[in-house]
């Protein structure tokens, strides 16, 4: 029964983001004008060596990686994945883009040098076993790099989110009590640069794979 029930809600959330596709570039547009702006910037300027970005949506990443990075890009919705597959070949970007399951990325560990994933924890259903298969794939020194919205510090406006977070939920998948920094450090990366914005709601954060003995899987 738990699996059925984890199939549908990833079956709906396909089914969101399917459907919004057509749109998902003109809405994003707005919502980074007013709030979640300057991430996908930050975060591409610090990806290195083979990357690989899960939830990689329709592509809203692709100019701000460098041109030397091999770039892999995962994603659940197949609408998105082909207008990401259009931007990057307006940019002549070359990039491996397929169907992908964020909780279950099809990798071997240790396959990357840095894993980028940039507003869509809010949305991945199990985000503690997201963040986990990302650090399993990451290498050895690799980093992590995420830009989210998240729970606010502040008690007014975390009881507005409170408050918003049903219709979120129904329209868009979208949970907005999520505290990534938090499972970060639980999977025992080492957390190197984080910038709060925007009234602490918005967090940039990049986190390194440890070498050695603590590198292990935590338990």
């Amino acid at each position: 029964m738990v699996k059925s029930v984890a199939h549908a809600e990833k079956d709906h959330i396909r089914f969101l983001y399917d459907r919004e596709a057509p749109t998902y570039d003109r809405v994003m547009r707005f919502t980074e004008r007013i709030l979640l702006g300057g991430g996908r910037e930050w975060v591409g300027a610090r990806a290195r060596g083979n990357v690989l970005e899960v939830a990689v949506g329709t592509g809203r990443n692709l100019p701000y990686y460098a041109p030397d990075i091999r770039l892999t890009g995962i994603d659940l919705s197949p609408a998105m994945l082909d207008i990401a597959k259009r931007r990057a070949s307006d940019l002549s970007r070359r990039v491996d883009l397929r169907i992908g399951d964020a909780e279950h990325l099809d990798f071997a560990d240790e396959s990357f040098d840095t894993v980028v994933c940039t507003y869509s924890l809010c949305t991945i259903p199990n985000d503690v076993q997201a963040v986990s298969e990302m650090r399993r794939v990451l290498r050895a020194g690799g980093k992590l790099l995420l830009a989210e919205h998240v729970r606010s510090p502040r008690r007014v406006i975390r009881t507005v989110q409170r408050a918003l977070e049903p219709l979120t939920l129904r329209q868009a998948a979208d949970h907005l009590l999520r505290e990534p920094l938090d499972l970060v450090r639980t999977q025992g990366l080492v957390v190197e640069e984080l910038e709060r914005r925007k009234l602490d709601i918005v967090e940039f954060l990049s986190a390194t794979m440890p070498d050695g003995p603590s590198a292990s899987q935590p338990r």
